[in-house]
């Protein structure tokens, strides 16, 4: 009141009335739903959720943005909510809720749903819920090569890519598509090679977005599901 500003806390959750249980209706989602998940927090999952939108934008397809965070809100995302605010028993329904708003009210080409933490990680359930809710056809992880423990917890080392990939996979019924790596930590040559060893390791497409953009993505979805092609310019590299 004394400097006639308005203060918005974008973690307070709604009001219990408006919350939303799962209601089943994600299964009219008819267009692919895809989440990028990490091996950890704070590894940079909606960062590279963003710049696969924009890219996937730039190809003429109508790509929609659902938001898992409060930094997603105050970007300015249309479509979420901050997951980890939530009473459990409505987590599920309020990522579903926001996938459907999504589909319903921009009519899209494909929706980009931001992940949380990482499913293996025991501090954090919203991944759960991501899952549940968003029911994803397809995932691309995130992981960075040289983090030798998780982010604030200096007792639980890393997983392997395996591992997570395995439980990610069991779980949701769906499969991971492509890994992206975020290179902290890693000289130009060392991330070059990290990519080589694992495309040939995991038969993955791999890469690192901040460097070397999404065209690798794109094309990797353009297989996976072939309808999103026609929409799509000619600008995007093909896959070599």
């Amino acid at each position: 009141q004394e400097y006639h500003v308005q203060l918005i806390d974008v973690r307070k959750p709604p009001y219990r009335k408006d919350l939303h249980l799962f209601s089943g209706r994600i299964v009219n989602v008819d267009i692919p739903v895809i989440t990028v998940f990490g091996t950890d927090c704070a590894v940079g999952k909606r960062t590279i959720a963003l710049c696969l939108v924009e890219a996937l934008r730039q190809q003429g397809i109508k790509a929609s943005f659902v938001t898992t965070g409060q930094t997603g809100l105050l970007q300015g995302s249309k479509f979420g909510i901050a997951v980890d605010v939530l009473t459990s028993g409505f987590a599920t329904g309020e990522v579903e809720n926001a996938v459907v708003s999504a589909y319903e009210q921009e009519d899209p080409d494909i929706i980009v749903v931001e992940g949380q933490g990482s499913l293996g990680h025991p501090a954090f359930t919203s991944s759960v819920a991501i899952l549940r809710g968003a029911m994803p056809n397809a995932i691309i992880l995130q992981h960075p090569p040289r983090r030798d423990y998780r982010c604030d917890f200096s007792n639980f080392p890393m997983p392997t890519l395996e591992s997570e990939i395995e439980m990610i996979e069991l779980f949701s019924k769906s499969r991971v598509i492509a890994i992206t790596i975020n290179h902290e930590d890693m000289t130009d040559a060392e991330l070059k090679n990290t990519i080589v060893e694992y495309e040939s390791k995991y038969e993955l497409p791999t890469t690192d977005v901040l460097k070397f953009g999404c065209d690798k993505l794109i094309n990797t979805l353009f297989t996976v599901f072939p309808e999103l092609k026609k929409g799509a310019s000619t600008k995007c590299k093909p896959l070599e």
